[in-house]
């Protein structure tokens, strides 16, 4: 209640209260202190409570509109909508799109390069058989 709730605050306050009030009307005081107190806290309670009454209002006022919307037209068009316009639907749309792709680019047989061939053995000029003489004909 008080600033950093500072006792020295509270026996200030008490002193002042006693000797203005009395000792005889001090306890009535808090009383009614503390019904004013409470009413006020009832107060509170009762416009936070409207308040997020009117808030749950709003949100289900939102979604009758979008069920309503959904009933009348087509839930394809809707859904297909809701991909093309950016939405959660639409970034999961292109993810799954460029996953496929991904996916279609690896298994394709155009895709896979052939193993390089291996070089032919060359035998160096030297290390050749010689060829074998041919017989006359005759």
């Amino acid at each position: 209640m008080f600033p950093e709730g500072r006792l020295l605050d509270f026996l200030i306050v008490g002193a002042v209260a006693l000797i203005v009030v009395g000792p005889k009307d001090l306890p009535m005081l808090m009383r009614k202190v503390g019904q004013f107190m409470a009413k006020v806290r009832g107060m509170a309670a009762e416009f936070r409570a409207s308040f997020d009454e009117l808030a749950r209002q709003s949100e289900l006022d939102e979604l009758r509109k979008e069920v309503q919307s959904l009933r009348t037209a087509n839930p394809l068009d809707f859904v297909a909508g809701q991909a093309t316009s950016g939405g959660a639907l639409g970034d999961i749309h292109t993810d799954l799109t460029s996953v496929h792709a991904e996916m279609t680019a690896l298994t394709s047989p155009a895709a896979e390069t052939p193993p390089p061939a291996e070089p032919a053995a060359v035998t160096p000029p030297e290390l050749a058989p010689e060829p074998t003489p041919k017989a006359p004909a005759s």
